[in-house]
């Protein structure tokens, strides 16, 4: 399927998209269209395949770790074990040194916080996760790190905690919603057989890293479901090339149009996992809200799980997130939490990317009963 491009001339906010939306059939008006053409061709150099999707006989491995907060002594010991725990990280620094991880500062600095609670302590990536993963990659030998993500506004690099802790482990932020340090985007290829997107218009980083992180929070998502490494690919890309209306503040056709939601966003996650793979999945569960993905829901409340999660297979990590917040990883619309929208890690299953069959996963470390708790899903 080639993409299209629109041009439209009345926007609405994501929030009030959000809000308004209720069950899938929300009230958008128009379909949603791939980005303009890029500077340059598609790149077609074949990025690392996503991590450790098991070899014949053998299962994919995740890691479970209780923690009871941030602090950073105990958040790098915590996560030193669990990379340990799921046999190292030097098959994923294979390729290469130059490592990505990729955040999760959804929202922007308008979105304001739950009442009582920080945005790091509910529904952002909290730096300390970030930075102690950064400090465990350079001595396993990575040398170039960058820390990305398609950020709403600059804004949220510093208010967040994340420049000082760039600083302090010597990262460098790469705000993925510009081309800096470069002249141009590129876009980058979704491969053969594309559901969507046949490629996604990206800071050039993206294709000159050697291994690519994810580091999710684990929350609901209204249309999604759930929202851990795989959904948190959706900041890869510009958020003002995949709008459908002039004025709309996020990645509107990402969605689509009434009756298609709950079908193209999930084939959208996809797609974007296929365009740049993920070689390792850390899922930050300490504190989190549940009921949604952001204050733009008004159900999210605040939650206290205690746990990470770390695997390198992103379809196998997520469904064991999944599967500790109370819900089944294989289930699927309408059923919770995929009330809203096809479980996008059944797909991915389909496809041959992973496993979200938690008899097909070996779990190490804590169990998925020593850690689970109940999430109310998103409505």
């Amino acid at each position: 399927m080639k993409p299209c491009q629109m041009n439209h001339q009345h926007g609405i906010s994501r929030r009030k998209f959000i809000q308004g939306m209720g069950l899938a059939a929300a009230g958008l008006i128009v379909a949603g269209c791939a980005p303009a053409a890029a500077t340059e061709e598609a790149v077609s150099k074949p990025a690392p395949t996503a991590g450790s999707v098991a070899e014949a006989g053998t299962k994919p491995v995740v890691a479970i770790a209780k923690a009871q907060n941030y602090d950073p002594a105990l958040i790098r010991s915590t996560l030193e074990k669990m990379l340990d725990d799921i046999g190292g990280i030097a098959d994923v620094l294979a390729h290469g040194n130059r490592v990505a991880i990729k955040t999760n500062l959804t929202g922007g600095t308008s979105a304001k916080p739950l009442p009582g609670v920080s945005e790091i302590e509910s529904y952002l990536t909290h730096p300390e996760v970030v930075g102690a993963l950064v400090e465990l990659l350079r001595d396993a030998g990575a040398k170039d790190i960058y820390i990305v993500e398609a950020a709403y506004e600059y804004e949220s690099w510093p208010h967040y905690g994340y420049e000082d802790m760039a600083r302090r482990v010597g990262a460098k932020i790469v705000d993925l919603t510009n081309t800096d340090p470069y002249k141009d985007f590129v876009e980058l290829s979704a491969g053969a057989n594309p559901y969507i997107y046949e490629a996604f218009k990206v800071n050039p980083i993206l294709t000159e890293i050697d291994a690519f992180v994810s580091v999710s929070k684990m929350k609901c998502h209204n249309v999604a479901g759930v929202t851990h490494t795989m959904k948190n690919l959706f900041g890869l890309v510009p958020y003002r090339y995949y709008t459908m209306n002039a004025g709309d503040t996020y990645r509107s056709a990402f969605h689509g149009r009434p009756g298609e939601m709950k079908e193209r966003l999930p084939h959208v996650i996809i797609d974007l996992n296929r365009a740049r793979p993920v070689n390792l999945s850390i899922i930050d569960g300490i504190l989190t809200a549940e009921g949604g993905e952001g204050p733009w829901i008004p159900a999210l409340t605040p939650i206290q799980p205690k746990a990470m999660f770390a695997g390198k297979n992103p379809v196998a990590t997520d469904a064991v997130a999944t599967a500790a917040m109370g819900f089944d990883p294989t289930a699927d619309y309408p059923n919770e939490p995929f009330v809203n929208g096809y479980n996008h890690l059944n797909i991915a299953a389909k496809e041959g990317m992973g496993t979200n069959n938690i008899d097909e996963i070996k779990v190490v470390g804590a169990s998925i009963a020593d850690v689970k708790v109940q999430f109310k899903p998103s409505y």
